[in-house]
This record gives C-alpha cells, sequence and structure tokens, in this order.
C-alpha cells in the first residue's frame, strides 16, 4: 500500500512538474532578437573614397534584427557606412549568415548612405593595393576587427530571440527634407540638385519635385509591447562629406533620438533614393543640419505613433538575380582605367579608385541580389545599388493592398539603377551607373519576381 502510494505521489509530482515545465517553454512561432556594434572607422581609416577619418562627431552603428520562424532564420542589417561592394559586400552577409545560423540568401545587407562615412569596395581594393604606391584604402585589420565584433553580437542576439505575436505598421509625411534631385533648368535640361548646395538660390527655390514623403515604419511587438521598429525613408542622408569627420548625420541622430526617447530599438533604412537629396533644405550650415534631424525626429515619432497593429501572417522570403545590361562606353572606361592604374603618378587617390571600381565591375561574375521578406501582408523589398524612385513607387504599386517598404544600397557594385529615359535626359545619375539602356526592365523583373503573392 505504502509502495503503490508512493508511486502515485512521485508520479502526481511528476506530471505536476512535467505541466509546470510546459507551461514555462517558449511557445512555438516567430521569434526576434535584435543586435547592435560600434562601426566607427579608426583614425587613418579612409572615409568615402580615401579621405582618412581624422574627427568623429558622433559614431557609426551597425543595427540589425534576427526574425526566426519554423525553423528558419532571416537577418535584416543596416550599416551606417556610405556604401559596400563586392567581396566587402559579401564578407559582411556571410559573416552574419553563419553566426545567425542560416543562409547567405536570407541576409540583407544595406548601407543607410551617409557620406561622411565608409565606401569600400572590396574588389577594388584589391586591385589598388597591388599598385607600388596605392591610396588610402581600408586595412584587413579593421575590416575583420568589425565583422568580427557584429558575428559576434549576431550569434548573441540568437540566444535573446524572445516572441512576437503582432506586427505594426504606421507611416507619416516627413516636412521640409526630401527634394528631388534631378531637376529641370530653365533650358529644360536637367539641372543636378546636391545634397548640399551652398545657398543656391535656383535650387533652393525649385519645388521639391518628385518625392515619397511617408516615412513608413514596421514594429514587431509582444503583444502590446514593441520590441523594435524598423524605418524606411528615401532620400540621400547628406548635408556635407569628404573632410575626414565622421558622424551618421542627421538620419543618425533622429534614429538615436527616438530611440533614446521611446526606449524601443530604432533600425533605419535608406530607401530608392538614388535621385533624392536634402539639397532644397540643406546650405551647409550647422543650423540646417540641426533642422533636418529635428525633422526627421518629428517624422519618425509621428510614424510610430500611427502605428496599427495586427496578428502575424504567412513569414516567407524570396530571392532573384539581378544582371544588368552594361553601358555602351564600358569599353572606353576599361581602357582609360587600365592606364590610370598603370600610371597613376598624375592621378589623385580618388581617381585610382573609381578606375579601380570600374575594372572590378567589368571582372565581377555573379549577378546582383534583391530579395523580399513577407510577414502578412507587410513587404520588405530589399534592392542592390543606389535605386531611383521610381522602383520605391514601382513595387508599391505591384502589391496596393499591400504594405510595402523598400532598402536601396545593398551590394553598391551597380552604381546608380537608373531608368531608362534617364539616359537620354543626362543628369549625374546615369553617368555614375555601371548599367546601361536596358536594365530597366531586368530590375523590374527581379522585383515581381520576389514581390509575387
Amino acid at each position: 500500500m505504502r509502495t503503490n502510494m508512493r508511486r502515485s505521489l512521485l508520479f502526481s509530482f511528476a506530471l505536476a512538474a512535467s505541466a509546470a515545465f510546459l507551461s514555462a517553454a517558449p511557445k512555438s512561432g516567430p521569434r526576434v532578437a535584435t543586435f547592435k556594434v560600434d562601426a566607427t572607422p579608426w583614425k587613418g581609416e579612409p572615409l568615402i573614397w580615401v579621405v582618412p577619418t581624422s574627427k568623429v562627431e558622433d559614431p557609426l552603428l551597425v543595427k540589425g534584427v534576427v526574425i526566426e520562424d519554423s525553423g528558419n532564420r532571416y537577418v535584416l542589417c543596416a550599416l551606417d557606412w556610405c556604401a559596400l561592394s563586392n567581396s566587402a559586400h559579401d564578407l559582411f552577409r556571410s559573416r552574419i549568415a553563419a553566426a545567425a545560423g542560416t543562409d547567405v540568401a536570407r541576409v540583407a545587407m544595406q548601407t543607410v548612405h551617409q557620406h561622411t562615412a565608409p565606401y569600400i569596395d572590396g574588389d577594388a581594393t584589391k586591385i589598388m593595393s597591388k599598385l607600388a604606391s596605392p591610396p588610402n584604402y581600408m586595412s584587413d585589420k579593421f575590416l575583420n576587427d568589425l565583422t568580427d565584433r557584429l558575428a559576434a553580437a549576431v550569434k548573441q542576439a540568437t540566444t535573446k530571440l524572445e516572441p512576437f505575436d503582432r506586427i505594426g505598421t504606421g507611416q507619416a509625411r516627413v516636412e521640409r527634407v526630401a527634394s528631388e534631385r534631378r531637376i529641370k533648368g530653365p533650358d529644360g535640361k536637367i539641372v543636378v540638385r546636391w545634397s548640399s548646395n551652398g545657398g543656391n538660390k535656383f535650387l533652393q527655390e525649385a519645388p521639391e519635385g518628385a518625392i515619397d514623403p511617408f516615412v513608413k515604419t514596421i514594429t514587431l511587438a509582444r503583444g502590446t509591447k514593441p520590441l523594435v521598429r524598423i524605418h524606411y525613408y528615401a532620400s540621400h542622408p547628406q548635408t556635407f562629406c569628404c573632410d575626414g569627420t565622421v558622424t551618421s548625420d542627421f538620419v543618425g541622430a533622429a534614429r538615436e533620438a527616438v530611440e533614446k526617447k521611446e526606449g524601443v530599438f530604432q533600425i533605419y533604412f535608406n530607401g530608392a533614393g538614388g535621385d533624392v537629396t536634402a539639397g532644397k533644405y540643406n546650405d551647409k550650415s550647422p543650423e540646417a543640419r540641426q533642422g533636418l534631424a529635428a525633422r526627421m525626429q518629428t517624422g519618425l515619432e509621428a510614424s510610430d505613433s500611427a502605428t496599427k497593429y495586427e496578428r502575424v501572417g504567412k513569414i516567407a522570403w524570396q530571392n532573384a538575380p539581378l544582371t544588368l545590361v552594361a553601358r555602351p562606353n564600358m569599353e572606353a572606361l576599361v581602357k582609360e582605367s587600365q592606364e590610370i592604374l598603370r600610371n597613376p603618378g598624375k592621378a589623385t587617390g580618388q581617381q585610382i579608385y573609381e578606375a579601380a571600381i570600374y575594372l572590378a565591375w567589368v571582372a565581377r561574375k555573379k549577378p546582383l541580389d534583391v530579395s523580399s521578406l513577407q510577414i502578412g501582408r507587410v513587404r520588405i523589398l530589399n534592392l542592390p545599388g543606389e535605386p531611383s524612385l521610381q522602383y520605391q513607387f514601382y513595387a508599391q504599386q505591384l502589391l496596393k493592398g499591400d504594405f510595402v517598404a523598400v532598402a536601396g544600397y545593398g551590394d553598391c557594385a551597380s552604381g546608380y539603377l537608373v531608368l531608362d529615359k534617364h539616359y537620354q535626359e543626362g543628369g549625374y545619375e546615369p553617368g555614375a551607373s555601371n548599367a546601361g539602356p536596358g536594365s530597366e526592365a531586368r530590375i523590374k523583373t527581379a522585383i515581381q519576381q520576389v514581390m509575387a503573392r
């Protein structure tokens, strides 16, 4: 009797313990974690092109999110650098993928595109490094240190994944920040409205032109608790550049101010802002930069406040390869670039770097990658290069009933991704693209493929 009673008590205890364990165990469903690393270059390391870092106003950050669902992991990562191209982009993406325990194809590595930050083409760097007296280029020591720390942060994030069951979407107008770069002058020809016009009256008085005035915000939440907010806005985030000063500029200031105020992790992605700048509202003065940051912050906060939540739906990731048509004068550019590298004595460091970039692009064998993440009716499109704004509008028109956010500036080896008509119109962007007419259809086809329902 006592033995049976003892067995009964032990059995009851085991059932109770098992029930307690099951109730404490995480429920099945999607999980999320964030990561952040300081990506500020060391003194002397290059910023955009070859200018050495000499002064740090505020740190550059790499911020991202790991999303897990049904055994699959997806990573969205935004880096406060001007650009990552070719093997440099591959390095970041592969280190993140290994640390997250996922495939490289499920990692979107985008830059925010500040011009007070590094512009690193890994393959062009390899070409330059073979010169007897190469211009300043980023050291392997710094890149390895940064990607080691990034991988460690991503791996640590995978140990802190927490459930989310709601996705929020919001958008709000951002006032007096963005303006179209390709505007028509009095003679009908394209005039470039640079990010910093130094008070040019015509460029500042011209209308804003074609912009997407909305910042779009995606929030992952558990119940009523937001876990991370991810923002998308299309404009060059630049007020000045090229003097050795490091700063995340007005978008970094706005992002971090909102995070400090709200206490929720904030990530910012630059949309298809290749032909959009802050030029109408920027005269390079500290006051203009502060005003842009304040108005950007107001827009982010308004988008946060406008967020409406719904249950998390289907989560899926899609990829499509993108091969571009070569620009018509590429053969001549290659010959010119080869000559610069053979006789670099009279060339500037930037000219040598640009020549190496052309040669790296021509030698490239693999296609660029276009990807999208779907969470229910929410779509995130990740594009390479510096895409024109019309590609953002195109993606949004494909799925009018969905909430579509676009991030540009993935692998920037292509330079600008422009419309075919831009080659006839002229202006800066088509001349800074490694692609040629006919590429527009290929870009749109890749967008269609990853946005398919």
